[in-house]
């Protein structure tokens, strides 16, 4: 019960994110700036426009979706094997994002001096990391 419950930090977490997405997808700015990694000469290696930010923001709304129904809160159930292959594939994504791809993001990249960078490894990175192992332990228990 307590790791069916813990899993509700990924679901909070994942709404937030979500309604984050959606903010910026209505033309928000807040945080805008610092969302995507730059180059060392400060240009943009993502350019996601506001289709792409729409697609994210219900992807992590699913996300959370996801989680509530592996917590004990409501009798909501989705099928066995979205439960299994799900949690898991939610966790490996998170996993491998904190890992980073040894450039720009995650905790392996070379590019440390942007704005982008150091809030990706203050903010970004251990949030995917913590995301990651709470939904292996949501699986695990």
């Amino acid at each position: 019960m307590l790791m069916n419950n813990i899993g509700l930090f990924n679901t909070i977490i994942f709404f937030l994110l979500s309604m984050l997405h959606f903010y910026w997808v209505l033309g928000g700015k807040w945080a805008l700036k610092d969302a995507v990694p730059y180059n060392e000469k400060g240009e943009k290696v993502l350019n996601p426009g506001k289709f792409d930010t729409l697609i994210v923001g219900i992807g992590l709304l699913l996300f959370a979706v996801f989680y509530l129904a592996s917590s004990d809160l409501l009798e909501f159930a989705l099928p066995a094997w979205l439960m299994k292959y799900g949690g898991w594939s939610i966790s490996i994504i998170f996993l491998l994002r904190a890992l980073g791809d040894f450039k720009y993001v995650g905790f392996s990249k070379k590019i440390k001096s942007t704005d982008f960078a150091k809030k990706d490894t203050q903010i970004y990175s251990p949030l995917c990391l913590l995301l990651g192992i709470v939904g292996v332990l949501v699986q695990l228990f």
